[in-house]
């Protein structure tokens, strides 16, 4: 694709992402469709479940910018298309979290086009200074990323079986997606970007959790 036609698919994610007009190649990773309510859960469990998924939906609108960001400023067509192979994957995150806060009866962040415009700007600067270090940009995101939805896993309610699952799903696929990116090359990041790359994330989750 010319770059302008990269630049419009781009464009296109970014509105599909933050309008909810997204869909899933992969079914939802869960236990059979709740019918109605969840009565299996209080309304305390449904609160937190509902406040844990919309941190994990605004994790998944970034990645969405990260790999449209740093597909964009790839400098081979390999490395372009393994970013674009995993924003697909990534979509599906985005569909199974969306539906997920759905059936909840909860919503997504309000700030989801801050989210997604930061980590955009992210990709970008990771991008520009070369596929090494994109790559290891990816390696550092997908671990951190990996450990947040372990942490979720001990705090959602033991009868969320579906969230459970979902977050279940997503977290192996964020350890392949790290996998991949060390195989092909990933440098190391210097132990003051991934400190600085942890402390922004722990300000995303912790306002996302609420707002």
């Amino acid at each position: 694709m010319e770059t302008t036609d990269r630049l419009l698919a781009s464009l296109d994610n970014a509105l599909r992402t933050l309008s909810g007009a997204v869909h899933a190649a992969r079914p939802m990773p869960a236990t059979s469709p709740p019918e109605g309510p969840e009565t299996a859960m209080d309304d305390a469990s449904r609160r937190l479940s509902g406040a844990l998924m919309r941190v994990n939906h605004v994790g998944e609108v970034c990645a969405q910018a990260l790999y449209q960001a740093q597909a964009l400023t790839a400098r081979t067509p390999q490395l372009r298309q393994q970013m674009e192979q995993a924003a697909r994957e990534e979509t599906d995150h985005l569909a199974w979290t969306q539906q997920r806060l759905k059936e909840l009866g909860s919503r997504p962040s309000l700030l989801n086009p801050l989210w997604y415009a930061g980590a955009f700007g992210i990709g970008v600067l990771a991008g520009r200074l070369g596929d090494a270090t994109s790559l290891g940009f990816v390696v550092e995101t997908e671990r951190q990323v990996e450990q947040h939805l372990a942490s979720h896993l001990d705090r959602l309610p033991v009868a969320d079986e579906r969230s459970r699952a979902v977050v279940a799903a997503m977290k192996d696929d964020e350890a392949r997606h790290a996998e991949h990116a060390e195989a092909a090359g990933a440098a190391r990041l210097p132990p003051p970007v991934r400190w600085l790359m942890r402390g922004a994330a722990r300000v995303m989750t912790g306002t996302a959790h609420h707002v």
